[in-house]
């Protein structure tokens, strides 16, 4: 650490329990046999905000997998950092910092989740944010950066290894959906100005309605069954689908990241 200067800016802070639920979830089933086998299963929350909630929260889930997870949770404005201090135990600390995440002795998280952080940049600043803090995790490590309303209903990230983007997931609670291009407006800052034609994501969100306006039948059973058989569809024509029904029944789609990234 050294002294160095904290990278970044201070966010909103706006924080509430439980709404990162869903990116930990899909962390815990995409990412957690790694995080079994690592020699050293450290986890950062970066930018967590006002309220440590999500800090503690990524502890208890990451544990679930591996019992002897660490979390630290990074933020730029000290008093941010002194409020979340009671909340110190066992395997969760606090400290200032930003895009550099300052860890100790040099250590290498073996995830790094940006949730809500990089909403207010603009734009041709996400690829170098990305790359600085894909440099900073363990060989194999994961970066999972997006956007997500204030209660969690509404998530969609973007997965990085060392190498770079790697899928986009979509996920939301089925029950508020009324088609699947609502989850729009939380599209990360690398994808939400390109959701125009032309380029993939407005292309995906696009099939993805008539998918979903297709399988309008299967509402009588409910609307995760409209889901999966609207993903299906996706995935029978042509779009690169990484994941399964486990995981479309919790309503979350995985896709490729070639298939949106920018044009």
């Amino acid at each position: 650490m050294g002294g160095e200067r904290a990278v970044g800016v201070v966010t909103r802070g706006t924080t509430n329990p439980n709404r990162l639920r869903r990116m930990d979830r899909w962390i815990a089933a995409a990412h957690g046999g790694h995080l079994r086998r690592t020699d050293d299963p450290l986890a950062v929350d970066l930018g967590y905000g006002a309220a440590p909630w999500t800090a503690v929260e990524l502890l208890a889930r990451l544990r679930r997998v591996r019992p002897d997870a660490e979390v630290v949770g990074v933020e730029i404005d000290q008093d941010r950092v002194t409020a979340a201090l009671p909340y110190t135990r066992d395997g969760l600390r606090f400290v200032r910092g930003g895009f550099e995440v300052p860890l100790p002795g040099g250590r290498r998280p073996v995830l790094i989740r940006a949730a809500n952080v990089l909403r207010q940049y603009a734009e041709d600043e996400v690829p170098a944010v990305w790359q600085r803090l894909t440099a900073r995790l363990a060989p194999d490590g994961l970066l999972v950066e997006g956007t997500c309303d204030e209660i969690g209903r509404r998530h969609v990230w973007v997965a990085l290894g060392p190498e770079g983007p790697r899928t986009v997931t979509f996920a939301t609670r089925l029950g508020s959906l009324h088609r699947p291009s609502d989850l729009a407006e939380r599209l990360p800052k690398a994808l939400i100005h390109r959701n125009v034609p032309g380029e993939g994501v407005h292309a995906f969100l696009t099939a993805f309605d008539r998918a979903w306006a297709a399988a309008a039948p299967l509402s009588a059973l409910g609307a995760r069954q409209r889901w999966i058989a609207a993903v299906r569809t996706l995935r029978v024509g042509g779009w690169p689908v990484v994941d399964g029904p486990a995981r479309w029944r919790q309503g979350e789609v995985t896709v490729a990241w070639e298939a949106l990234a920018p044009r």
